[in-house]
């Protein structure tokens, strides 16, 4: 008798996690959508996007994509674009009004950071990276800066050592990655979302 009230027991609670886990994925999808949205017309309110940032984060989806997807499968990798910047704890957020994108090469642990300029010209890092779980640590080699038609100067930054990134350096945690749109929170604790680009604009 007590192993078939146990049996029940189980498979009720089992049907309840079950439940509960379809309305998360659930709430997760209504999520995205509405991230999507707001990377395709910025003009979804802020407050909406906050909270589509809070159920992500707190979804703890399996990252076990997450890189490959980020960074593709060759070089030089994937690039994205930075929508929105939500600030510690989501207070305080905006559109980023800048041109800014993000390569990140999977295949060759790479990573770079540029905010782009049009025809004035452009900054841009690049370094290297580790990956671990959904932790992204990286390390910034070098500067590049393009001023108009000139060739790009490039300036040492003096991190080409052996020394792996870790979570002493900056860093990313990503909570939600797909072929069109990336979720993470910076070591500052600020979160961002990023929209994928087909190439970095010169």
């Amino acid at each position: 008798m007590f192993s078939l009230s146990f049996s029940y027991f189980s498979r009720c609670v089992l049907r309840d996690m079950d439940f509960d886990r379809a309305l998360m994925f659930k709430d997760v999808e209504e999520s995205v959508k509405v991230l999507k949205e707001a990377a395709k017309t910025r003009k979804v309110p802020k407050e909406e996007v906050l909270s589509a940032l809070s159920v992500i984060e707190k979804s703890k989806l399996d990252p076990s994509k997450f890189l490959e997807t980020l960074g593709g499968s060759k070089s030089p990798g994937r690039t994205w674009m930075l929508i929105f910047t939500a600030q510690k704890q989501l207070k305080g957020c905006s559109y980023f009004p800048l041109t800014a994108v993000q390569r990140f090469d999977a295949a060759g642990k790479r990573i770079e950071n540029g905010v782009f300029l049009g025809p004035i010209g452009a900054l841009t890092f690049e370094g290297r990276f580790t990956w671990k779980n959904r932790i992204l640590a990286f390390v910034f080699e070098c500067i590049r800066i393009k001023v108009g038609p000139l060739n790009p100067l490039e300036i040492s930054l003096g991190q080409k050592d052996d020394r792996e990134p870790s979570t002493k350096d900056p860093f990313f945690i990503w909570f939600y990655i797909d072929e069109e749109l990336a979720v993470a929170r910076g070591r500052s604790g600020g979160t961002a979302i990023w929209c994928r680009c087909r190439h970095v604009p010169s």
